[in-house]
């Protein structure tokens, strides 16, 4: 097996040779591909395939990259490339010329070109250019994998992300999906009369989750400093403002793991809307998604694995409590006190920590026995307070609070709250998360005294919600894996993997 594969690597090593020489002998005829600085593109593949019709005989000028290049003597074949696909050209000695035919032979898979010429169709009904000139735009020194689809190191992919989107049309799909998901939210939000902001990444104080957010020093102000975990209390402040409609899509960072659903960096959507309460975020948010799904995908009928996710149906909408009855059996209305939630958590192999309360332990019951259940839209109501420091309680049933999360496919996809508007009541917890930020709890928060200011000076009644843009987006690409829709993910430094 060695010696095979150092055959491979020598045959290779002699492939990159012969490109290097092969530019060097351009550049030494005076036909350096760097030197060119524009090409004028007129037309895409795409747009001559829809309108072959109008555009027959017509002179087009594209350009991209050559996948494929069959040579015939006096008449060849190439494959170009674009941003919205591939369109075969004709070239042919006689039409390009002698001296252009020749370079136009040594090019190479992976070459970028323009081609201008006439738009036919071939003998056997293929869409074409005859080419009347090509021009080589870029020089490529590397060598495109033949069958990147056969490639079972799905790491390459994600680290040689350029490679991935030369060679998998659907992964650039994917991608062009992304953006317009992200337009048709902001098209959504602008005509419900939101203003969308920018607020900071850098802060003194990364509260508004529970999560451990990355730190760093700020060597003008000789400050230390955390990037960001949410985005709410800057959004809350500026409701405080008078800014009643406000959204931001922006990165958030979280030193936490990496796996299919979770990247320390992701994008994160967050508004916030005074006058109404989680109810109203609920109804925006059942809307914005089949807005979203219908712009971007014509339908409501959302196909995932093997599911059919239904965005147009109403979304199931259940408590905490009730969740946990329906698919663990368990009523934690008759769980008395956090000894008893204890000891049902014993019985169940639901595993807690010496500080959990019976809140905590409904929340444990729900991960464990609920979220995989939940395939279809469904809100999951009316929280513990225990893990909701910033929400307000239930007039009713003051042990929980306005808050619900969207699941679909198993995963949390949106978080909202009515939002705590009283002062005194935030201040008191904001003193129970440092308890629990002493008792070990690395992802409590701490007290956010300007916060609290604001809060004095006064909150309307207000809704607000986060949404996972990235789980969006997986959901609507049907993508299995968070990696699958950031066109960068973290990855561990090469040559660290062991260590």
């Amino acid at each position: 097996m060695a010696g095979a594969k150092n055959v491979q690597e020598q045959d290779l090593n002699q492939l990159l040779k012969v490109r290097r020489e092969k530019l060097a002998e351009l550049q030494a005829a005076g036909k350096d591909p760097f030197q060119i600085t524009k090409y004028d593109v007129t037309h895409h593949s795409r747009d001559i395939r829809e309108n072959y019709d109008s555009m027959e005989g017509q002179v087009v000028r594209v350009a991209g990259r050559i996948m494929q290049k069959r040579v015939m003597g006096k008449a060849s074949f190439c494959n170009v490339q674009d941003l919205k696909g591939n369109l075969q050209s004709y070239v042919a000695r006689d039409s390009i010329g002698e001296e252009s035919y020749k370079d136009f032979k040594k090019y190479d898979i992976g070459d970028i070109v323009g081609i201008e010429g006439e738009v036919f169709k071939t003998k056997t009904g293929e869409i074409s250019i005859h080419a009347a000139s090509v021009t080589l735009l870029s020089k490529s020194l590397q060598i495109l994998p033949e069958k990147y689809h056969g490639l079972t190191n799905t790491d390459l992919r994600y680290r040689q992300r350029y490679t991935d989107l030369i060679m998998n049309e659907e992964v650039k799909d994917t991608f062009i999906k992304r953006s317009k998901i992200i337009s048709a939210i902001r098209r959504y939000l602008d005509g419900q009369g939101f203003m969308e902001v920018e607020t900071p990444m850098l802060v003194s104080n990364a509260g508004g989750a529970a999560a451990r957010p990355f730190e760093t020093h700020y060597n003008a102000l000789d400050e230390d400093v955390k990037l960001r975990i949410s985005l709410e209390l800057y959004l809350k402040r500026l409701i405080v403002g008078g800014m009643e409609r406000v959204y931001e899509i922006g990165r958030v960072f979280r030193n936490e793991g990496v796996d299919t659903r979770h990247n320390p960096e992701f994008t994160l959507m967050e508004l916030y809307q005074a006058y109404t309460d989680y109810y109203g975020m609920m109804d925006l948010t059942e809307n914005m998604y089949r807005y979203v799904a219908q712009e971007v995908l014509g339908t409501t009928e959302v196909p995932y694995g093997d599911q059919i996710i239904d965005l147009g149906k109403p979304f199931e909408r259940l408590t905490m409590v009730d969740a946990v009855k329906k698919y663990a059996g368990v009523d934690f209305d008759a769980v008395e006190d956090t000894e008893a939630a204890k000891k049902l958590a014993d019985e169940h192999h639901v595993e807690y920590e010496a500080r959990h309360t019976k809140g905590d332990i409904l929340s444990l019951f729900f991960e464990e026995f609920c979220e995989e259940k939940l395939i279809q839209p469904t809100f999951i109501m009316d929280h513990p307070i225990e893990i909701s420091p910033l929400t307000k309680k239930k007039p009713d049933k003051p042990g929980y609070v306005e808050r619900f999360e969207l699941f679909i496919t198993g995963r949390e996809m949106a978080n909202a709250y009515s939002e705590l508007n009283d002062p005194i009541d935030q201040r008191e917890r904001f003193k129970a998360q440092e308890a629990a930020l002493a008792a070990g709890d690395e992802e409590a928060n701490t007290t956010d005294e300007d916060f609290l200011n604001a809060l004095e000076i006064g909150m309307p009644p207000t809704g607000g919600i986060g949404y996972g843009i990235d789980r969006l987006v997986m959901l609507l690409t049907n993508s299995p894996a968070i990696r699958d829709v950031l066109l960068f993910p973290t990855m561990k430094t090469l040559g660290k993997e062991s260590q």
